[in-house]
């Protein structure tokens, strides 16, 4: 385990850090950045956590350069300098990274399934719908789901996202009838539970070195994922293989 960041009651581990990136497991429900709630974000915190070890006077750079939904948690990196964010961020927007996430649905899914959908975001409410190829804002979403194991009636699950729209894994497993678990807006998910969705694996090329670079982590040993904890290992073996 790498060094780990405290913030009240979140607990941030570092997986990699040098001059140019900063690699990170976000804890869930912690905002990624700023937003209305005025809650502590995993962005100001990494900034303290910069400012006070290298002991950076005044307000220190670090570039969000993707993002997750706030109930999610699982690997995230910054960008240290201009640079790396600059190039870090054309690589998201290119679709040039692997994002692997693990998911929990309700239902039992046999085969892998490639899910494309168009969708369109409501503005004032933030919720994502399906929708026709015209209608007015669509963009298409592509992942491709591939069923890990089924038990109890709940199905884990490897997500491969192709496009990076908002709750596009969320909102396309719901419409193909196997909604996450936990998730209180689109799965009927009750209070209490966590969203079984949880960003495990990213794999990129390092923005100056342009070294392939993966970063793992599991996710937490509670709720939906208690039913797949020996499948979820040797999951994690293998992607660190």
């Amino acid at each position: 385990m790498g060094e780990i960041i405290r913030s009240g009651r979140f607990a941030v581990e570092v997986l990699y850090e040098d001059n140019h990136l900063l690699a990170v497991v976000k804890p869930p429900n912690l905002p990624a950045q700023a937003d209305r709630s005025g809650d502590d974000d995993l962005l100001s915190i990494l900034k303290r956590y910069i400012g006070q070890k290298y002991q950076k006077p005044g307000n220190v750079y670090l570039g969000l350069v993707h993002r997750l939904d706030r109930p999610v948690g699982g690997v995230m990196v910054f960008a240290r300098t201009s640079k790396a964010a600059s190039r870090l961020s054309a690589a998201f927007a290119a679709h040039a990274q692997d994002k692997r996430y693990l998911a929990v649905l309700q239902g039992e899914m046999t085969e892998e399934e490639m899910l494309e959908d168009w969708l369109v975001k409501d503005g004032a409410t933030g919720t994502v719908r399906v929708a026709a190829p015209d209608s007015p804002g669509a963009k298409c979403a592509r992942l491709t789901t591939r069923p890990l194991a089924s038990r109890d009636g709940l199905t884990l699950t490897e997500v491969t996202l192709y496009t990076g729209r908002a709750h596009q894994i969320r909102v396309q497993h719901a419409h193909a009838g196997f909604p996450l678990w936990g998730d209180a807006r689109y799965g009927g998910g009750r209070p209490g539970q966590q969203i079984a969705l949880w960003a495990a694996s990213l794999r990129l090329e390092h923005p100056t070195r342009h070294e392939p670079m993966r970063f793992c982590a599991a996710p937490p040993h509670e709720g939906a994922w208690l039913k797949f904890e020996a499948e979820i290992r040797r999951y994690m073996e293998d992607l660190e293989a």
